[in-house]
């Protein structure tokens, strides 16, 4: 038995290995490799005038590349984790997430970084910021309740879009108060994009959209938002009306994009990255760094990475075998897409500053963990569906 089984064994396991880097998004996958290592360059450039006096000139791209090794670990083992697993074990990772939103808040652990007290301090000098984390999480949660209808129903019943709703909820409200707007937004356009393709109601979608708007404005009247971030959400508007204060940084930002012209002063060059005019452009400001010395065509080309990862993304979810993996699909392109626009935007003028990052190109090491944590997400998604056709 044992001569006749082990063989087998072997290669039924070599068939499956084999199956998995067959059923691979390979689109997918090679922009987002090409994307992270634009991204380092931009960094690299970036940190170049901050890092001139340092002992070590490279160590900021050292830990960036560190920062995008470990990401692309937990990216393969997202992938690799089994579906069923992955369910049924979501709830638990639910709680891990909201336990280490609360954690910024206990004295001695949490640090407050541009007025938001959304980070972790860790040894060694590093951060971990739980929110981004929470996106996953979220994700997870609203696809699992969503996506548990009975055969005979055609749409989630009112009791699950409440209780998704809740499992967003929870999440959002504790991050508005760690002061993080930008993570608020996203995480509102991941929930409304997921109970929108759940077959939820139309009323949930328009209430929840009209609902979103209203409690932005009511916010800022009633003073649940401190008057930075009222100026940061409103700056973009009126560009000259602070420019001493909460414009500033759009202003910079529009001069560095508007100087690189159609081919930029080349990378290294440019004069408002590398004289620190831009504040943070290692980071939320990274697109300042691409327009101005890699010009019209650089950021062209940023873009359109960015785009393929979002079309394979819209194709995964399109093929998902299940409603629960075209809902995870959904959340990750409503999440990467809005992230996306926000963070292009407000270099542009034409969104409210935020401070989030761009994905797989700014520097932040929970970022791009995360972000490629939905790449693997994605890859998963896609095997299961390959797997499932045969």
């Amino acid at each position: 038995m044992a001569s006749t089984f082990t063989p087998d064994v072997a290669t039924r396991s070599s068939g499956r290995s084999s199956s998995y880097w067959r059923d691979l998004d390979w689109i997918l996958l090679i922009a987002a490799f090409a994307t992270t290592i634009f991204g380092s360059m931009l960094v690299w450039s970036a940190s170049r005038a901050d890092m001139a006096s340092a002992s070590d000139p490279t160590s900021y791209l050292k830990r960036h590349v560190i920062n995008i090794a470990v990401g692309v670990v937990l990216g393969f083992l997202a992938s690799r984790i089994d579906y069923r697993w992955l369910r049924a074990y979501t709830p638990i990772i639910y709680g891990a997430s909201v336990i280490l939103l609360i954690l910024p808040f206990a004295p001695g652990i949490g640090t407050t970084i541009a007025g938001a007290r959304a980070w972790i301090d860790l040894p060694g000098g590093m951060t971990l910021q739980p929110s981004e984390f929470a996106k996953v999480a979220v994700i997870l949660m609203m696809a699992v309740l969503l996506s548990e209808k009975r055969d005979v129903e055609a749409e989630p019943r009112d009791r699950d879009v409440l209780l998704s709703l809740g499992a967003a909820l929870l999440p959002i409200g504790i991050i508005l108060l760690q002061n993080d707007t930008g993570t608020v937004l996203v995480l509102g356009s991941v929930a409304l994009s997921i109970i929108a393709v759940s077959g939820a109601r139309t009323r949930w979608v328009i209430g929840l959209f009209g609902g979103a708007i209203i409690g932005i404005l009511l916010a800022i009247q009633l003073g649940f938002l401190k008057q930075y971030q009222v100026q940061r959400l409103t700056s973009f508007i009126d560009p000259t009306a602070d420019a001493s204060a909460s414009a500033y940084n759009a202003n910079q930002a529009r001069i560095a994009i508007g100087g690189g012209g159609w081919s930029g002063y080349g990378l290294f060059e440019g004069p408002q990255t590398q004289g620190k005019f831009v504040p943070v452009n290692e980071s939320d400001f990274i697109f300042t760094v691409v327009g101005e010395e890699l010009g019209f065509i650089g950021a062209t080309v940023l873009i359109v990475l960015v785009g393929v990862i979002l079309w394979r993304a819209v194709v995964i979810a399109y093929r998902a075998d299940d409603l629960y993996g075209r809902l995870v699909a959904t959340g990750i392109v409503a999440w990467l897409g809005f992230q996306t626009f926000e963070n292009i935007g407000m270099t542009m003028g034409i969104m409210p500053i935020t401070g989030i990052p761009l994905p797989l190109v700014s520097a932040g090491g929970t970022s791009m963990m995360a972000t490629w944590i939905a790449i693997g997400l994605l890859q998963n998604v896609r095997i299961h569906a390959a797997r499932a056709s045969i």
